[in-house]
């Protein structure tokens, strides 16, 4: 008895599969993101929200350190100054981003057609005023868990922005991720900002808010790995050599030998003029962590991380800082 061949059979397979994977695509290409409408939010600023978003948006949240022009041939790439919020920042394939992608213009030459709504959508959940994703190289899921009072302040802050018209180029990821980072944006589970005197609760709050974890773990193809969170050993490129971020668990290997004050002048020491402008030559030393910004934070909020840092899980993990360039 002769067997039919399964041609026909594996035609209609493939055929429903295709079917299965287009109407899949398509959904999440109509249907997602999916974070609700931007709130109706008109925000009334005043001197003491404007500073708060200063301090947050500069120094904690260090939205103005990606939105501006960075200068890598001195150390910790110090802003350039003029350049507060012009955008251009280029995060592309050559430094393991699976497309290439651009931190936008927020100063009010191009905020000015953005409500607040939108705006507070975007950081929080990581969705445009056109409803279009934004890849998280932007730690929205963190921004997500901060206050409403910090994020506002923000937005206020940056409407003071001097405006600067810069046109950056539109963001492409690479097939798949252009589909996958349309599932990625999350409605914001937004938190009361705790009292500061409680200096544990307050540094957690921050090192969210800072999204300190995500330069400070190691990943796996843009996953954070489980089980090394703020391990350190996550490697970048920079012109000189490629660099490690720092174990910031209370290890032997991290910071477990050291004390608050220890840890207070490893900030402090970039607060002068010249070392905010170390010249770094070809093989040196640089750091991707923007020193200079983290530098403006109060002694008080440093020692707070540091109280919250401390009660992490120890991980030993010995990180080679950086090697340059062959």
């Amino acid at each position: 008895m002769k067997m039919k061949k399964p041609g026909k059979a594996i035609l209609l397979i493939l055929l429903v599969v295709l079917v299965v994977i287009t109407s899949g695509l398509g959904y999440v290409r109509y249907f997602k993101p999916d974070v609700g409408a931007a709130p109706q939010i008109k925000i009334i600023s005043n001197p003491q929200m404007i500073e708060r978003g200063r301090y947050m948006a500069n120094h904690v949240m260090s939205c103005i350190d990606c939105h501006s022009t960075r200068n890598f041939s001195e150390f910790a790439g110090p802003m350039v100054a003029g350049t507060a919020g012009k955008g251009g920042d280029r995060f592309g394939p050559e430094v393991g981003f699976p497309g290439t992608f651009y931190a936008p213009n927020i100063t009010p030459a191009a905020l000015k057609s953005w409500t607040d709504g939108e705006l507070f959508r975007a950081i929080t959940t990581g969705v445009r005023n056109n409803g279009e994703p934004i890849f998280p190289v932007m730690p929205y899921h963190y921004y997500g868990r901060a206050d409403s009072a910090d994020v506002i302040a923000v937005i206020a802050y940056l409407r003071t922005l001097p405006a600067i018209e810069n046109e950056v180029p539109a963001s492409k990821a690479d097939f798949p991720v252009n589909f996958i980072m349309r599932t990625m944006p999350a409605k914001a589970h937004l938190q009361p900002k705790p009292d500061t005197a409680n200096q544990l609760a307050y540094g957690k709050y921050l090192v969210s808010t800072a999204a300190c974890q995500d330069c400070h773990t190691q990943v796996n193809k843009g996953e954070l790995i489980a089980g090394l969170e703020f391990a350190g050993g996550r490697t970048f490129d920079l012109p000189t050599g490629k660099v490690s971020s720092s174990n910031l668990t209370p290890d032997a290997t991290g910071i477990g030998s050291w004390t608050p004050e220890q840890f207070v002048s490893r900030f402090a020491r970039f607060r002068t003029e010249s070392a905010t402008h170390q010249v770094v030559r070809a093989g040196e030393f640089n750091s991707i962590m923007p020193w200079t910004m983290y530098a403006g934070m109060t002694d008080k909020d440093i020692k707070a991380i540091f109280t919250y840092l401390k009660t992490l899980k120890p991980i030993k993990n010995q990180v080679v800082k950086f090697v340059p360039k062959g």
